[in-house]
């Protein structure tokens, strides 16, 4: 008799099987990984936003917050502040601070909205709001910020920005819209 050498088919669909579980195991984690992951991210640039505004407001010399997200990225552009220099630093990062009002990053679509002051020269205030492109896929809750320095969040894709993205730029932090995030 020949000694010959290999599986049988019961123990390759024994292999199969249990990789076929492993599977099922890991793919759901790594799912919630991403989604916190996203939340996380977007959280983050919630506050850098709220921090880059603070800093654009002082140096805007009483003109108030950015007119559009460009003007944190290139502060010495046209509708910006004036007579900034050229070369004196940015408030945000080229990424965060696009050109567009509404943005998408990690998973969530970004809407910045302002409120001009009733003087009609400058910006009494603004709202970042962020909600996941995908319900439940890049995200599962919505977040805002706005120019009182507070973080907000709620579940589902609710705006945070009460009016946005034509009308005011304050965040709705009733609890059941947005509640402020220790």
């Amino acid at each position: 008799m020949k000694n010959q050498k290999g599986f049988t088919l019961i123990e390759l669909l024994i292999v199969v099987a249990i990789i076929g579980i492993i599977a099922a195991i890991a793919i759901p984690s790594l799912l919630r990984a991403r989604v916190s992951a996203n939340e996380s991210a977007t959280q983050g640039d919630i506050r850098t936003w709220i921090s880059a505004e603070a800093a654009y407001e002082g140096a805007s010399n009483g003109n108030g917050y950015a007119p559009t997200p460009v003007c944190l990225n290139v502060p010495s552009g046209a509708g910006c502040i004036p007579n900034y220099a050229v070369t004196a630093p940015t408030f945000l990062d080229q990424v965060l601070g696009t050109a567009a009002a509404v943005s998408t990053k990690s998973g969530y679509t970004r809407i910045y909205t302002v409120t001009p002051n009733a003087v009609g020269s400058g910006f009494d205030g603004y709202c970042y709001s962020a909600s996941p492109t995908s319900l439940n896929r890049t995200g599962t809750r919505s977040f805002g910020g706005d120019a009182s320095g507070v973080l907000g969040g709620t579940q589902g894709q609710l705006d945070c920005c009460v009016g946005s993205p034509n009308g005011v730029g304050t965040l709705n932090t009733t609890p059941a819209a947005c509640a402020p995030l220790g």
